[in-house]
């Protein structure tokens, strides 16, 4: 008899070994949560019937409990729907406010990209008109240089033709010019 109830002992210590090993720590921590949870006061419907002698007066408790029952249900249905509501109205809140301050930020974001395209657009105008008054510049200054160049170049064809007067013995002027022509090709000298 000893032995047997040995055995069944070791048995059952084994059993409960292996399972308290095999729970997963989820559940001590689900065992712990349920420990910490405040749950809500017993129902006073549960154990309240207490069987009366005449089925009559059994059938009015049973009614009463019933509508008491009903009654109770409906108004923790409206706390239920009320609860509903408010989580919606909530909510509505909420995405209200987030689709606002999307709305202020992309407002937000388009003036400063406009600020940043008219800064853009001011440092481009600026550039370009840098561009112009270069282009200006250097068009004046190659401008001047031809002029500068043609003047020089003028004044050396003065020089020359200048020159070409005062190295001259025989000066014969336009006018003579033909007539002087016409006698050297009549009054040809052999040499």
């Amino acid at each position: 008899m000893a032995t047997a109830t040995r055995r069944l002992l070791r048995l059952s210590l084994t059993r409960s070994t292996r399972t308290f090993l095999a729970q997963p720590a989820a559940g001590l921590h689900k065992a712990a949560a349920a420990r910490d949870h405040d749950y809500a006061s017993p129902c006073g419907f549960l154990g309240s019937w207490d069987p009366p002698s005449l089925p009559e007066e059994a059938e009015a408790r049973l009614d009463r409990l019933r509508k008491e029952y009903e009654r109770k249900m409906k108004q923790v249905r409206k706390e239920c729907a009320h609860d509903v509501e408010m989580l919606r109205i909530e909510k509505e809140r909420k995405d209200e406010a987030r689709r606002e301050a999307a709305r202020i930020a992309n407002l937000e974001r388009k003036a400063a990209k406009a600020a940043a395209k008219q800064s853009l657009a001011a440092q481009r105008k600026a550039f370009q008109e840098d561009f112009r008054q270069t282009l200006m510049k250097e068009r004046a200054e190659k401008l001047e240089s031809w002029r500068a160049k043609e003047e020089l170049r003028e004044k050396k064809k003065e020089e020359k033709k200048e020159l070409l007067r005062r190295k001259s013995s025989l000066w014969i002027a336009e006018a003579e010019l033909e007539q002087r022509v016409t006698a050297a090709i009549v009054d040809t000298t052999q040499l």
